[in-house]
């Protein structure tokens, strides 16, 4: 399973907030990365199918609460029709950026010298 996970710099969680089953698996897989995945990765925890609002089983509050206390930025998205999708990849790869940018600035390649 972690040949699975090398390399990744990014995760998306993705549940239903239509079906509480999917948000139940959340923790589950957050496990799984924390455990096989780079300790650097960044982790979006992304409620999806925000468009079935009258369907709602899983809170808002309730998953930005679990995104706060796990270290994970958070977001309710609808793929039908397309509200947030684009912000949510945006704010993963920014996030993402600033920490491979550190991170080589921290660890400069063999050979290189910071003076």
């Amino acid at each position: 399973t972690s040949a699975y996970y090398r390399g990744a710099v990014g995760a998306l969680l993705v549940y239903d907030i239509a079906k509480h089953l999917t948000y139940e698996n959340v923790e589950r897989w957050l496990r799984e990365l924390r455990d096989h995945a780079d300790q650097n990765i960044v982790i979006m925890l992304v409620g999806n199918k925000s468009d079935l609002r009258h369907l709602r089983a899983v809170p808002t509050d309730e998953a930005k609460l679990f995104a706060e206390r796990n270290g994970l930025s958070f977001i309710e998205t609808s793929a039908l029709d397309s509200t947030n999708v684009e912000t949510a990849f945006q704010n993963i790869l920014t996030e993402i950026y600033r920490i491979v940018s550190q991170k080589q600035i921290r660890d400069p390649p063999e050979g290189d010298v910071i003076r």
